[in-house]
């Protein structure tokens, strides 16, 4: 296993949704020993503390977006942290809501383009996060990253995405809660999907398998993005858009062991982790432990 230095960067995002408590998530992240399992594994591990967002104009509440001003904030902040900590190591993204991976992978992607490869965006996740500004019912902006970085219209006031990422490049595993009309917004694009259904039929080594060797064929960039609610609630009960059925903790498991087998990662979100829902840190303790997963843990590799 390739020793990397990884690259620690609080993001405590909160002003993607309504529900509040995903600004814990960064600390209680580290609470649970996420530097030490790392470093364990023999990397070197750099924190950078917890992030501010860029300066913004104060959302009034109007209109149907949450706190949409904050949000553009920390998509300026993001883009630029990623951009930097891409030149210097492996960054993990500690949120936080998902509204942070507007900037983290907008960033990534800028990166990737100054070194002419491609990025390739691998989403582990309930929902598939492809509204826009103008589409979301709801107003929450942690549904909106994958309509963004692929350079879809409605994202005025944001930072220009400078390199879309191709729609064939991303790959969405684990999806059960999609609406109508980003159903058939999806259902016209060439992103990869695969819902619960598929796993259970095929498990969900076959299409990650698959889209991990796409990736290796193109010599791509890899980001992850893994969203607490990937997993069933009842092992990670810590996020407030649970939707029951997720992939189970062995599934879990092997796909971040497959992840790291494959050598292709080189950067990662761990995001929607509520630290005010959870049981006694019973989530947080269980995404550090698939963050060491994909970055180099075995079973045989730790105390039972």
């Amino acid at each position: 296993m390739t020793r990397k230095t990884c690259i620690l960067i609080g993001a405590p995002v909160d002003s993607g949704k309504d529900r509040r408590g995903c600004l814990m998530g960064p600390d209680a992240y580290r609470t649970a020993g996420l530097a030490e399992a790392l470093g364990d594994l023999g990397h070197r591990v750099h924190d950078m503390g917890n992030l501010s967002p860029a300066s913004h104009a104060p959302d009034t509440g109007e209109g149907k977006l949450v706190r949409p001003n904050e949000t553009i904030g920390w998509t300026h902040r993001l883009i630029r942290v990623a951009e930097d900590a891409m030149s210097k190591g492996m960054p993990i993204f500690l949120g936080g809501d998902h509204s942070l991976s507007l900037g983290s992978v907008a960033g990534v992607a800028n990166h990737a383009a100054s070194r002419n490869r491609p990025l390739f965006v691998l989403w582990l996740d309930a929902h598939s996060d492809y509204h826009t500004p103008e589409t979301t019912g709801s107003g929450n902006l942690h549904g909106t990253p994958l309509g963004y970085v692929t350079g879809c219209p409605g994202f005025g006031g944001f930072p220009v995405v400078s390199n879309p990422v191709p729609q064939e490049n991303i790959c969405i595993i684990g999806l059960r809660s999609v609406d109508p009309a980003e159903k058939l917004a999806l259902q016209q694009t060439r992103i990869l999907r695969h819902d619960m259904r598929s796993i259970d039929e095929t498990g969900i080594a076959t299409p990650l398998a698959a889209f991990l060797e796409r990736v290796a064929a193109a010599d791509g960039m890899l980001h992850v993005s893994l969203d607490v609610d990937f997993l069933d609630p009842m092992i990670a009960p810590a996020v407030g858009t649970t939707v029951p059925g997720g992939a189970t903790i062995r599934e879990g498991h092997l796909a971040m062991e497959m992840i790291c087998d494959s050598g292709l990662m080189s950067s990662l979100d761990l995001v929607e982790l509520n630290p005010f829902l959870d049981d006694r840190g019973r989530t947080a303790q269980v995404m550090v432990d698939l963050a060491a997963s994909a970055l180099g843990r075995r079973v045989f590799d730790r105390p039972t």
